[in-house]
């Protein structure tokens, strides 16, 4: 499973004004990991910056001139996200500025057929009545900011990568939960084992052990309680 997580500056709020994209980020998950791969661009929105926007990201138009225009980075974007699930934290704003981009340089359907899932309409659904902002997300799962002072679209968006990831961290249901479950009261125990014969097992590098035993902390403690990885390996 490819995933694109996607965010951008802009020189104000609304794109029917003509507010234009000033930069644009997108960091990939491949089965839910960091690739390393990045698409990051600042542009020349030809055109003056609101106070409010340059306050969040603080790019001037001084700063900007000189960098690509959207149309130049357009084909660049599309075949970085192509086929990929897009990941946005409000994404009708993005859409907007992106549908608005695409249009001035010739192409008004190339997003059409995106699959964009709103990460913020996701966390709405898993803390209804909380703040949902990025930064309150980042607090509430632990996610450091420690080094951001303003907004930046590739930073956000490798933010929002962990976010995500924390957001949608569970336990797959299982068959084998039928194995280490008690069994109802009265009832007879049949017999289970762990592994179960026939299990295939392939030797870890010490560094992806590692990664595996960050990750499951991270899950049990997002889930309050054992894991089922845990329960199995009890078994052992």
């Amino acid at each position: 499973m490819r995933q694109v997580v996607l965010d951008t500056e802009t020189t104000g709020l609304d794109a029917a004004l003509d507010h234009r994209i000033v930069e644009i980020a997108c960091v990939e998950l491949c089965t839910r990991q960091f690739t390393g791969r990045i698409l990051h661009r600042y542009l020349d929105p030809e055109r003056d910056i609101d106070e409010g926007a340059l306050a969040v990201h603080g790019l001037t138009r001084e700063r900007l001139q000189g960098e690509a225009r959207f149309a130049e980075v357009a084909r660049e974007v599309l075949e970085f996200v192509d086929r990929a699930e897009v990941l946005i934290h409000n994404a009708p704003f993005d859409l907007a500025f992106l549908r608005a981009e695409f249009a001035r340089a010739g192409q008004a359907d190339a997003i059409s057929g995106w699959k964009v899932s709103d990460t913020l309409v996701l966390a709405r659904s898993l803390y209804p009545g909380k703040r949902n902002s990025l930064d309150a997300l980042c607090e509430r799962h632990g996610v450091s900011r420690a080094h951001r002072t303003l907004h930046g679209a590739l930073l956000d968006a490798r933010l929002l990568a962990e976010v995500y990831l924390a957001m949608t961290r569970g336990q797959e249901s299982l068959d084998m939960l039928a194995a280490i479950d008690p069994p109802a009261e009265g009832a007879h125990a049949p017999e289970q084992a762990w592994p179960p014969a026939g299990l295939r097992r392939a030797a870890c590098a010490p560094e992806t052990l590692a990664a595996h035993a960050k990750y499951h902390a991270g899950m049990v403690k997002d889930a309050k309680g054992p894991s089922l990885w845990s329960r199995l390996q009890a078994l052992h």
